[in-house]
């Protein structure tokens, strides 16, 4: 895990690209309410792990194609091959309604892809072999 020490700076700008979506998706799903500091701390701790993951995957995608594509391309795999699997079966097995599910799935893609955009630009750094 070498590589997190390696590239922190463009993880934690990631991780609050990723904050900022998810604030911005709870307070317009919720408007009356604001996020307890306990939510925000694992929403934090969450995204913050999930930057890490998405920065291995991109450090690891092949180079035979152009970087923007493998970045997102790779935030999209990782998206419909695991988020949006646990998060149908969890919401639909809760009995949210479908469209519930659908959002709470688009705003995961779009953290997602704000994370692969922001570390592609800011670039990242792989760990010596």
């Amino acid at each position: 895990m070498g590589y997190i020490d390696l590239n922190l700076f463009p993880i934690l700008i990631a991780t609050l690209a990723g904050l900022m979506i998810g604030l911005g998706y709870y307070l317009t799903a919720e408007p009356a309410r604001r996020p307890p500091l306990d939510f925000l701390i694992l929403t934090a701790i969450a995204e913050f792990w999930m930057a890490c993951i998405l920065a291995g995957a991109l450090i690891l995608a092949p180079k035979q194609t152009d970087a923007w594509v493998m970045a997102i391309g790779s935030a999209v795999i990782i998206w419909i091959g695991f988020i949006v699997p646990v998060l149908l079966i969890t919401l639909r097995f809760r009995e949210h309604p479908g469209p519930m599910a659908a959002a709470d799935s688009l705003h995961w893609l779009v953290v997602l892809l704000a994370q692969a955009s922001v570390m592609q630009y800011l670039g990242l750094i792989a760990p010596p072999a």
